[in-house]
């Protein structure tokens, strides 16, 4: 029975992303099952971070190295996107972002076969192979396993931002959901899902983890798959509401985003309120419900605040922080998203608009991921 790892140590406000990307043949643009053979042939190329597969095999996963800055992360990870597009050609696949394939069946989808998949597949049956979801998870650097737990909980107040910044999963099975983020319906499915428990110290948490141990409910930490976790064996928390935009540009922003909020939380030091957690549910599902739209209840301050404008708000309140971590950049490109109530789901919708047709849509979000916003003007349609 594994025990909690140690909390590493960590510089504070260090990091990082994970990234789960889509693998489509590049004439009908469904999934196609080649992360096998994709991951052979990477294996020979040199480079940073890492490329593992992900639970089914038409999904890719990166993770990138440990940053200080916004700028090396990004010059980081369009490195290994220009490595994975290379390769890809090679291939003749496509890889695209997008938090769930628009008409992809899930039935057709096959595990990746390792030990941890295969018991995952065992016990959660067919919501496997329904897990052909496609998430981006933001690591923060802590100094110690308490600020871990203090960020958590004093983030949970701002995940429905996360969620409405990086929704991009409007089609899925073939429909327009009316969700901006229907990955979370999926997501929600699992009993472990959700937020960490009202836990506001290490030792009170590894209690916790070792009861939860010994009742069987779980293995190891990777078996929580809250919206955000503590990441005890990296000296991180880990936000993991997030889908997988359609650029790198826009995976890093809400990176860079995280960490001037985390830089604010833990230089103000706001006093926790459990009551956050009463709307908490509602406002995650509005949030993927209506994304820049929805309207927010603050339990706090008792009353109703649209999103976008909670956003905005935000930003005004970061900017500072921003400017300290050479960030400005990525939060400008924020607050004009909110401002301007536009997110990738709205683009993937407009897409649909203009080309209707889902399989176009698909290729329309092999050449964004690929050459970054404008590239429907790079490439002929």
């Amino acid at each position: 029975m594994d025990t909690l790892l140690p909390f590493k140590k960590s510089a504070p406000l260090t990091i990082g992303l994970e990234l789960e990307l889509q693998l489509v043949d590049l004439h009908h643009f469904n999934l196609v099952m080649e992360i096998n053979d994709f991951l052979r042939r990477l294996s020979e190329i040199s480079h940073t971070g890492t490329i593992k597969p992900e639970i089914t095999q038409s999904m890719l996963e990166i993770n990138s190295s440990v940053h200080l800055s916004y700028l090396s992360l990004l010059n980081e990870v369009e490195e290994l996107r220009g490595i994975l597009v290379e390769e890809a050609d090679q291939t003749h696949i496509g890889i695209c972002g997008g938090g769930a394939h628009p008409f992809q069946k899930w039935k057709e989808q096959r595990i990746f076969q390792t030990e941890r998949f295969s018991s995952f597949s065992e016990q959660y049956g067919y919501l496997a192979q329904q897990f052909t979801v496609f998430g981006q998870h933001i690591h923060i650097g802590c100094a110690n396993a308490e600020d871990s737990l203090y960020l958590c909980h004093a983030m949970a107040r701002y995940l429905p931002q996360f969620i409405a910044l990086s929704a991009a999963s409007p089609f899925h099975q073939d429909v327009d959901t009316t969700f901006d983020c229907s990955r979370l319906t999926v997501i929600s499915a699992f009993p472990l899902s959700g937020t960490p428990p009202w836990i506001l110290s290490w030792q009170e948490f590894k209690t916790y983890y070792q009861k939860m141990l010994r009742l069987g409910v779980v293995k190891s930490m990777k078996d929580f798959y809250w919206d955000i976790r503590p990441k005890p064996e990296f000296g991180t928390i880990e936000i993991r509401i997030c889908d997988t935009p359609l650029t790198i540009s826009r995976a890093v922003d809400l990176v860079a985003y995280a960490q001037a909020l985390a830089r604010w939380l833990l230089e103000k030091r706001p006093t926790l309120c459990r009551d956050i957690y009463l709307t908490y549910l509602i406002n995650r599902f509005r949030a993927a419900r209506y994304g820049l739209e929805a309207i927010l209840i603050d339990p706090i301050q008792q009353k109703n605040i649209l999103l976008a404008d909670d956003i905005v708000q935000t930003c005004n309140q970061l900017e500072s922080q921003a400017i300290n971590l050479g960030s400005q950049d990525a939060l400008t490109r924020i607050y004009i998203m909110a401002v301007e109530r536009k997110n990738d789901a709205a683009w993937l919708r407009k897409q649909y608009a203009e080309l209707r047709s889902l399989n176009d849509v698909v290729r329309s979000q092999t050449e964004i991921w690929r050459y970054g916003e404008g590239s429907e003007k790079k490439c002929s349609h």
